[in-house]
């Protein structure tokens, strides 16, 4: 609950009514001092999302360890003890991203080594290579060969112009970049976009709820809101595994303290694939056999649309760099 001071003034500023009390008996707004400090400002957000009580903790706690349990309390009506849905997602989406942001991996340290063993590997099979061969790493023809094959060559090693369009663009980034600058802009892009492409995939991971359940007795509202937990419990794992791997890291890769973030990775990991079994079977009250096949179905379902949209993404960001 806020602590500012009550306004002198009992004339609400929202809705101009008369003001008894704290708050208005009109429209809810409480009747305090609207010049805040940034301090009273972040306080006010911190607790807007907690609900000013232990709503944000009992959250945290039931959707990481009772499956399902906040999904049915939610449209049991019991909603003011737990954070909504949607605020409960964007907050664990905010602290996840903004984590990443401050504290990005050493992808770049990472690529080095990574084309040091390659080209290692490279001298070893051919003695003769040499660094000219570095722009063709992805065997593309040049334009030149590519438009000299379109103009004289056969027909059947003609492009079609969907081929060619792709050919020019795949040509033009890898004539332009380093196989190194193309691995930092794409995972540049892939963190800086996750939280679009989490947006795009949960209405479909509902839709394929729905195609699953009894029309009579699931909304496609339950299953979003079923969806939006399910997504948050991901997030929150990933957050999890995150957050120890960086901190954990801070003693070095070879501390034994370097031990507990793999199995916090690991037990984070096996929760993650199993969480959806317990979650279904407690939330739609099927049997355990038929909510077992529906999670494997639907597991399947799921994975292969996200490989579908990562794909396209994938296309996308690599057709796109600037």
């Amino acid at each position: 609950m806020s602590h500012s001071p009550i306004r002198k003034d009992k004339t609400c500023l929202n809705c101009r009514h008369v003001v008894e009390q704290k708050f208005c008996p009109n429209c809810g707004q409480e009747n305090t001092d609207s010049r805040k400090t940034f301090h009273h400002l972040f306080i006010h957000f911190f607790e807007d999302l907690t609900h000013y009580e232990n709503a944000f903790w009992r959250t945290i706690k039931n959707l990481l360890f009772k499956p399902s349990s906040l999904t049915k309390e939610y449209l049991s009506g019991k909603r003011l003890s737990y954070l909504a849905p949607v605020r409960l997602y964007i907050f664990i989406s905010f602290i996840t991203f903004l984590l990443i942001t401050l504290f990005p991996s050493n992808v770049n340290e990472k690529i080095v080594k990574s084309e040091k063993a390659i080209n290692e590997e490279i001298s070893k099979n051919d003695a003769t290579v040499n660094k000219k061969t570095d722009k063709r790493y992805f065997h593309f023809k040049t334009m030149k060969e590519i438009d000299s094959i379109q103009k004289y060559g056969k027909e059947n090693e003609k492009l079609n112009a969907s081929s060619y369009w792709f050919s020019e663009k795949a040509i033009h980034v890898t004539e332009k970049y380093t196989k190194k600058e193309i691995y930092e802009k794409f995972i540049e892009s892939f963190f800086h976009n996750l939280p679009k492409i989490l947006f795009i995939i949960m209405p479909f991971f509902a839709f394929f709820l729905w195609l699953f359940h009894s029309k009579k007795k699931w909304y496609y509202f339950d299953h979003g809101i079923f969806t939006l937990h399910y997504f948050s419990f991901l997030l929150l794992i990933f957050l999890i595994m995150f957050i120890s791997d960086r901190f954990f890291g801070l003693f070095g890769e070879n501390s034994p303290l370097s031990y507990v973030s793999g199995i916090i990775t690991f037990v984070g990991t096996i929760w993650m694939l199993y969480y959806f079994y317990p979650a279904h079977h407690r939330f739609y009250g099927e049997s355990r056999i038929v909510s077992f096949v529906k999670s494997i179905l639907l597991f399947i379902i799921n994975s292969l649309f996200i490989i579908f949209l990562l794909c396209l993404y994938i296309l996308f960001t690599f057709i796109n760099l600037h």
